[in-house]
């Protein structure tokens, strides 16, 4: 089987997956650049990571190209009805990186509330900020976090703000079960009485047309007094021009953003003049041992193509001829 991975990937991951193959020899491409993924390959699945696979992309391949593989939840970066009409099967891996994402989540909010940010740009600068920023920091503890989303990753933030304190509202389209909502102990409320009632918001849905500046200026307004807004999900989610003015204005305390509207974000972005905004770059599910949990998932949908097998986590059935 010869596999194309698209993108950069964990030290180890090609020997890992290999590994649990076993005596199924995987013959291995690789493109690192969207330049060389642009080019025409001969190969039965392409693994895709940070890369993105338009129709024209896609239209590049010989016929021999039989599944794409997405390293992680998202699937924004393929044009899935292109790959679907082309009678090719698109799976991600979802809720493989949940937990790290909402590992980092928390680390913002907390980050936020307590001006980690600011007191290191203070403590560099000669400046001890040890009172500095007293009446202005907050816990977790009491507050209330809503959770925009209640997939994998959003029901994961939730069991980890609680452990600090915090009671759980969330919103999503597709309201979770009775069960879930009990496990989980979150209240499902309307999206405006949850920007309402929160201290924090953090965002956990896909990037669509129905989601695409879900947080938008009108939404921000209803926020909260001083509440913290946390996107780790996908840019394009916050209009981010009507957060740094909110912030700028003292609407919001702060916000905790790994995902921007334009990737790399410029040095001269409004995001990076406030020090109550604190932006990684698009990291969330980005560690060393995250293969951990997606390479076996995508073992067995490479098992599956050569058994001729069904597929696990299609996200382009509607499209598959």
């Amino acid at each position: 089987m010869k596999v194309l991975f698209a993108g950069t990937y964990p030290t180890g991951t090609f020997e890992k997956i290999q590994k649990q193959l076993g005596q199924e020899i995987l013959e291995i491409e690789t493109a690192t650049t969207q330049e060389e993924l642009a080019q025409a390959h001969d190969v039965d699945a392409v693994v895709l990571r940070v890369l993105k696979m338009s129709k024209p992309v896609i239209d590049g391949f010989s016929d021999r190209l039989k599944l794409i593989l997405r390293w992680g939840v998202g699937f924004d970066s393929v044009d899935i009805e292109a790959a679907g009409k082309r009678g090719i099967p698109v799976c991600n891996t979802p809720g493989a990186n949940a937990n790290a994402v909402s590992e980092l989540t928390v680390l913002l909010m907390l980050a936020i509330g307590r001006k980690l940010f600011c007191h290191q740009l203070d403590v560099r600068a000669g400046k001890w900020s040890k009172n500095t920023y007293l009446n202005s920091s907050r816990t977790l503890n009491h507050k209330v976090v809503g959770i925009v989303g209640g997939g994998n990753i959003g029901r994961q933030v939730a069991r980890k703000v609680q452990a600090f304190g915090a009671s759980v509202l969330y919103y999503d389209v597709f309201r979770l079960k009775p069960d879930l909502e009990e496990a989980f102990q979150m209240k499902f409320v309307s999206l405006d009485e949850l920007l309402q009632q929160s201290d924090v918001v953090s965002v956990h849905v896909p990037l669509l047309d129905s989601t695409k500046n879900i947080i938008s200026a009108e939404k921000i307004a209803k926020m909260k007094q001083g509440a913290i807004l946390i996107n780790a999900a996908r840019g394009g989610l916050v209009d981010e021009k009507a957060l740094v003015a909110a912030i700028n204005a003292g609407k919001l305390a702060g916000a905790g953003i790994d995902c921007v509207a334009h990737e790399p974000l410029q040095s001269n972005d409004p995001l990076l003049s406030n020090p109550n905004i604190l932006v990684t770059p698009h990291v969330a599910g980005g560690v060393g041992d995250i293969g951990d949990e997606i390479i076996p998932m995508l073992v067995a949908n490479m098992q599956h193509l050569k058994a001729g097998e069904a597929y696990e986590h299609v996200v382009n059935s509607q499209f598959l001829a």
